[in-house]
């Protein structure tokens, strides 16, 4: 556990340090890989630590997102309760959809999660007049702000993702450490056994998929504030599958592995995006290699060859 936690905090004090250390057009690019690494680690908590392969992320993210946004533009909320009401909204939809999908397994939960997603994108989309659909709704930058916090200007911004991803990293290794941890772990790994046990895995599932709508939705609040944008692309299928590829790059089942995943995922796509037009061929070709060399993930790899303390 000392070597874990050391290597977390070594990770957020080079992040710390990155601010002063790196040039500034990589402080925005980091600060919104903070961000959704936040997004990653809730979906790696229902698929990495409990074996739940959801489609349906989107929805909890857009839900975090749009409870923000709206709460500032409508209701005239200030950043903070908006945020607040953000990280309730995905929560609050995750065990609302997993009450229902948690009825099914394997494919059907797939299949159920990916259905519940893309009615909330239809939901956006004809509620048009609110929630102004594919166009969506700026916030402007008075309304980004925290007491005397520019939340817009790039300096409060990157600090900012940096305490939701510090939280949100440490709560993960805890969560891992944790009896709820180990029976997540135990539903992924055989969950006729530990029903023999005598845990419920409804309610461990349950509690798993309302974990990662906690995340997903903090994610999306905190990326409506710190970047300014709500809008019903967010909503989508890329946006289920994209912490799924954040995860599988950097490792399911590892603490480390979404913020692993959605460095390196981000920062491909931005290099060979200046090189070719055809950078999702080289995600893809990414992706393949990964697949055929390392099926558990950079970290799921790093694991297996020796370092069997990584969380």
């Amino acid at each position: 556990m000392t070597r874990a936690l050391a290597l977390h905090l070594a990770v957020l004090a080079a992040l710390f340090a990155a601010q002063f250390l790196l040039p500034s057009y990589h402080h925005t690019n980091i600060a919104r890989i903070m961000v959704l690494a936040v997004f990653a680690m809730g979906y790696n908590i229902a698929f990495g630590y409990t074996g739940l392969l959801s489609l349906g992320h989107a929805l909890f993210f857009a839900a975090g997102m749009y409870a923000t946004g709206l709460g500032i533009e409508l209701w005239g909320l200030s950043a903070a309760p908006a945020l607040v009401l953000g990280l309730l909204a995905g929560a609050a939809i995750a065990a609302a959809t997993g009450v229902l999908a948690l009825r099914t397994g394997g494919v059907s939960f797939m299949i159920v999660t990916l259905m519940f997603a893309q009615a909330g994108y239809l939901t956006i989309l004809y509620f048009g007049a609110y929630t102004r659909g594919d166009e969506g709704i700026v916030i402007t930058r008075a309304a980004r702000s925290i007491g005397s916090l520019d939340l817009s200007s790039d300096t409060p911004r990157y600090f900012a993702a940096l305490a939701l991803f510090s939280v949100g990293l440490l709560l993960n290794l805890a969560l891992t450490r944790s009896n709820l941890g180990r029976a997540m772990i135990a539903m992924r790994e055989n969950e006729e056994r530990s029903r023999m046990l005598g845990y419920n895995p409804f309610k461990i599932k349950l509690t798993a998929l309302l974990i990662s709508g906690l995340y997903a939705g903090a994610a999306g609040a905190a990326y409506a504030v710190l970047f300014g944008y709500v809008g019903a692309s967010f909503a989508t299928i890329q946006y289920s599958i994209l912490p799924l590829l954040y995860v599988l790059l950097g490792g399911a089942g590892t603490t480390l592995g979404p913020f692993l995943g959605a460095l390196l995922m981000f920062y491909l796509i931005d290099i060979s995006s200046g090189y070719t037009t055809a950078h999702l061929f080289v995600v893809g070709a990414a992706l393949l290699i990964l697949v055929l060399f390392a099926p558990k993930g950079i970290l799921g790899w790093v694991r297996d060859r020796g370092a069997k303390w990584l969380p």
